[in-house]
C-alpha cells in the first residue's frame, strides 16, 4: 500500500461523504414536493375539479423547484460517482 493508494481512498471517501450530506436535503425536499403534488391530484380528482383546461399544461412554481432539486441531486450523484471511481482507482493502482 502506497501513499497514492491511501490518498485516492481517502479522497474518494471524502467525496462520497460530502455528496451524501449535500444531496440529502434536496432529495428530501423533492420527495416532499412529489408527495404534496400527488396529494393535490388525489384531492382534485375526489372533488371532480380540473385545475387546467383540456390540452393546456401549466408550469407551476413547484414544477420549477422540482427540476432545480433534481439537478442538484444529480450533481451530488456525479460527485459520489467520482468518489467511487477514485476508490476503485486506489485499488487498481499498485
Amino acid at each position: 500500500m502506497s501513499l497514492v493508494n491511501l490518498g485516492l481512498w481517502v479522497g474518494g471517501l471524502i467525496l462520497i461523504v460530502i455528496a451524501v450530506l449535500g444531496g440529502r436535503g434536496p432529495y428530501r425536499r423533492m420527495m416532499e414536493l412529489d408527495r404534496l403534488s400527488e396529494n393535490a391530484r388525489r384531492y382534485d380528482s375526489w372533488r371532480g375539479a380540473r385545475s387546467a383546461p383540456a390540452g393546456e399544461s401549466q408550469t407551476t412554481g413547484a414544477d420549477l423547484m422540482r427540476s432545480l432539486l433534481r439537478r442538484r441531486v444529480l450533481t451530488w450523484g456525479v460527485v459520489a460517482a467520482v468518489g467511487t471511481l477514485l476508490i476503485l482507482a486506489g485499488f487498481a493502482i499498485r
